[in-house]
């Protein structure tokens, strides 16, 4: 099924959120009303580095942050984040931030990503081919990543762990293992799976062919189309149409960005090859974030076994093979203008 559409990066922003615990109210009563703070200004010190470990609470980024000269007062701290709901989505691991801060800017900076050392931004459909070089450039070794994915641990039916790290944004604190990276990335799937419904299947569906369906979907369309495309491959399935979809044979290829699918690439030799195989691939061909879950157990209703992208943002459907090749005609006018860009 041609969409003929540029892949389009979506980077999914899901920190593991440290937790500030609200018990801690009972400690800040103690400390009283006047805890010292450095005077909020335009120039601070030095940078430092401060990494916080997943589950750490208040108090211990507090005591953190003044035992480095952050914040004059660990109070000072604790009491903006016990009180200020942005200090829920602090992110675990390696923050660069200036010493001497009021606690205010203190918080604004520990929730600036581009003050997070080694940042590994998973975008929604990203191939682990892809995931483990963003984890070698955060300074992970390739052999201990590869290692990772060999001896991962495998949600029960699933047979392949392509598809099952979770595209997010992730810091893991110092010393991290990439064994324990790969698995916090595999406990973010599972997670997302059992909220999407796709862990407990659906009619004759298995969870790995649903997770399947939601990778081609994160492929093929714009989020608003989801639905539609899901709608349009169970369709296919059911009438034994080959699915035909151009974004499995860029996961064969490895390529990104490709507009128009040569005659010679559908006829590559590959289970994942949808143009020469029935049903679906054998998994998943990328790493899908929620929508495209969501999108893979909800199909919204609709006949159409058709789909194509006849110009940027403009998706339609039919069920109708005649009005399908009058629309890939317009395509192929509009790819000849240029209205795909530099696409290939």
């Amino acid at each position: 099924m041609k969409v003929n559409r540029p892949a389009v990066l979506r980077v999914a922003s899901a920190f593991a959120v440290v937790i500030i615990a609200t018990a801690g109210i009972h400690q800040l009563r103690k400390t009283g009303g006047g805890a010292p703070d450095f005077a909020c200004k335009e120039i601070q010190g030095q940078d430092v580095s401060i990494s916080i470990e997943k589950g750490a609470t208040g108090s211990d980024i507090a005591e953190q942050l003044f035992q480095a000269n952050v914040v004059k007062s660990a109070a000072a701290f604790f009491r903006l984040a016990v009180t200020d709901p942005r200090s829920e989505r602090i992110a675990p691991g390696t923050h660069r931030i200036q010493i001497n801060l009021c606690a205010q800017d203190a918080l604004v900076q520990l929730l600036d990503s581009k003050r997070i050392a080694d940042l590994i931004n998973i975008f929604e459909g990203a191939w682990n081919s892809e995931i483990i070089d963003f984890m070698v450039s955060a300074g992970f070794e390739l052999r201990d990543v590869a290692k990772a994915l060999r001896q991962a641990q495998l949600p029960a039916g699933f047979s392949n762990v392509e598809g099952l790290l979770f595209p997010a944004q992730y810091s893991f604190a110092t010393g991290t293992s990439a064994q324990n990276a790969i698995s916090h990335m595999l406990d973010r799937a599972e997670i997302e799976m059992e909220k999407s419904g796709i862990s407990s299947g659906e009619g004759n569906y298995s969870p790995q062919e649903l997770l399947t369906i939601a990778s081609i979907i994160q492929a093929e369309a714009d989020t608003k189309d989801f639905a539609k495309v899901s709608r349009v491959i169970r369709n296919r399935l059911e009438k034994g149409i080959p699915l035909q979809m151009d974004s499995t044979v860029h996961y064969i290829k490895k390529v990104r960005g490709e507009i128009f699918l040569s005659t010679s690439s559908t006829l590559l030799n590959s289970p994942y090859n949808t143009y020469r195989k029935y049903g679906l691939p054998p998994g998943p061909i990328g790493n899908p974030g929620r929508s495209a879950m969501l999108a893979a157990v909800n199909p919204v209703a609709g006949d159409w076994t058709f789909f194509i992208t006849v110009a940027p943002g403009d998706t339609r459907f039919t069920s109708s093979l005649d009005q399908f090749n009058l629309w890939k005609a317009e395509y192929k006018k509009n790819l000849r203008a240029g209205a795909f860009g530099s696409a290939k």
